[in-house]
């Protein structure tokens, strides 16, 4: 069966997005959160061009990370910041910032991917005044947050220096970026043959494109494919990442769901076989590794952090 009818027939199968566990692990603890220093602060044009930022407490420019949400490009909001991430990120001497960006009914690929790259030169604009150390930016986020880190930690920089926008002439290029559930690739044709299974119907796809059923397999459709697939940037000065997946490991089942698949460890191991000739950093792991430690949440988040350090510093 082609791709064309195999993404077709899943729009009504899966609900995408984050893994629901994670999600609603967010959403139970976002309360707990402190208020931001700055709220709801406009990086760009659309309504959901906003961010808000936690400042680390120091008398120097702080590096950030910027928290980018999940949600299969259809859903999702910058609250979904884990309290524990951002609590540890804080005593380390690093800021937090947490944007919104546009979803895929309000404009497909590539404009969550530019929105991400916007906010990053935005707060770079904003660096002096809010303490932050424009030199030492990372990313972070599940699912298609983590989608859009890779694609900013790998492709070429958007700056463009001769605009007359301030924040248009700032770098979109990460120093790091440690994620969780990332796809490496966005295009159907390689997750069909890397993943396997059905991961490659997963129903976030075809409105993430903007494609019609009848354009899934066009000329258009692949370059939009290869376009929108972080791997693809992959060069030697690109920037090391820190990846966690949840899904069990091994092949898919053959009774495989449409969508299943879609944060197999196998999008992390793929791109690791990738980075590490060109001797970049990339640290694979499963939640299966952190089972037998005490406070598996917390000790991940330690590991995240730690990555952060190693590679922003701190702002104490």
């Amino acid at each position: 069966m082609g791709i064309r009818i195999l993404l077709a027939v899943t729009m009504t199968v899966l609900v995408a997005g984050t893994p629901r566990a994670a999600h609603a692990q967010a959403k139970k603890g976002q309360d707990s959160k402190p208020k931001p220093d700055v709220q709801d602060a406009k990086y760009g044009p659309h309504e959901r061009n906003v961010l808000d930022l936690w400042k680390a407490k120091s008398g120097k420019p702080t590096p950030v990370v910027v928290f980018i949400h999940g949600g299969g490009f259809r859903a999702g909001d910058k609250s979904n910041l884990s309290p524990g991430l951002l609590a540890r990120c804080l005593e380390a001497g690093i800021s937090v910032a947490a944007i919104n960006y546009r979803l895929s009914h309000q404009a497909p690929f590539p404009a969550p991917m530019l929105d991400g790259g916007r906010a990053v030169q935005f707060i770079r604009s904003q660096a002096k005044e809010w303490n932050l150390d424009p030199a030492r930016i990372g990313a972070t986020g599940g699912s298609a947050g983590a989608g859009i880190s890779l694609w900013l930690a790998f492709h070429d920089d958007l700056a463009d220096p001769k605009s007359d926008d301030l924040v248009a002439r700032q770098s979109t290029r990460l120093t790091c970026a440690a994620v969780l559930g990332a796809q490496s690739s966005y295009d159907p044709r390689w997750i069909q043959k890397t993943i396997g299974g059905r991961a490659h119907e997963h129903p976030a796809l075809m409105p993430f494109y903007g494609l019609k059923p009848d354009e899934l397999d066009s000329p258009k459709a692949h370059k939009l494919y290869e376009q929108a697939s972080p791997i693809n940037y992959l060069s030697k000065d690109d920037a090391p990442v820190f990846l966690v997946y949840s899904e069990p490991k091994g092949p898919l089942p053959a009774d495989a769901k449409p969508g299943e698949g879609i944060h197999h460890l196998k999008f992390g191991e793929a791109l690791k076989a990738k980075m590490d000739p060109l001797g970049i950093e990339c640290v694979v792991r499963h939640t299966d590794d952190y089972k037998e430690k005490a406070g598996p949440a917390d000790t991940l988040n330690r590991e995240m952090v730690a990555f952060f350090v190693k590679h922003l510093g701190g702002g104490k």
